[in-house]
């Protein structure tokens, strides 16, 4: 399928790549389907670029990368409308944004996606040891992570 993009232009991407979000994505409920795109030879940080506007996309991360100890405590219920057992059975990451000279990831609303049907859900979480602004990297030096401590 190709996909038009502000970012990137028109690109290919194998339709069996496509993650769906059925909720949206908190502020979008409207676009529910998105691509992930390599922002660079960095395997950090991907383009979750929407299928349905051009204009839509987020930068996204694992956030193990920067915060080992992170875990999403997820319900049963939302395993279940995710179709899965566990929370091994799906890739979370989370936006990432700018703030000054840090990259911030939202580690508050982590994006859950079924590793294997590639539906997805943004959650909110209640627990309040992480936020909307967790620095994961400092802008103004060499790329280094920003250890986080629980």
């Amino acid at each position: 399928m190709q996909i038009q993009t502000t970012r990137f232009g028109t690109i290919e991407i194998d339709d069996s790549r496509i993650i769906t979000f059925p909720k949206g994505l908190l502020g979008f409920p409207d676009f529910t389907r998105y691509a992930m795109i390599e922002a660079s030879e960095d395997p950090c940080f991907w383009w979750l670029q929407s299928i349905e506007a051009p204009d839509l996309a987020f930068v996204v991360t694992d956030p193990m990368l920067f915060v080992p100890t992170y875990r999403v405590p997820i319900r049963r219920e939302q395993m279940d409308e995710l179709g899965m057992r566990g929370i091994e059975q799906s890739q979370v990451l989370v936006i990432v944004n700018k703030h000054e000279t840090v990259l911030t990831g939202n580690l508050q609303g982590p994006l859950v996606i079924n590793c294997h049907t590639l539906e997805g859900e943004q959650m909110v979480l209640s627990d309040r040891r992480f936020n909307t602004r967790v620095p994961l990297v400092e802008l103004d030096r060499e790329v280094q992570p920003l250890r986080q401590s629980a």
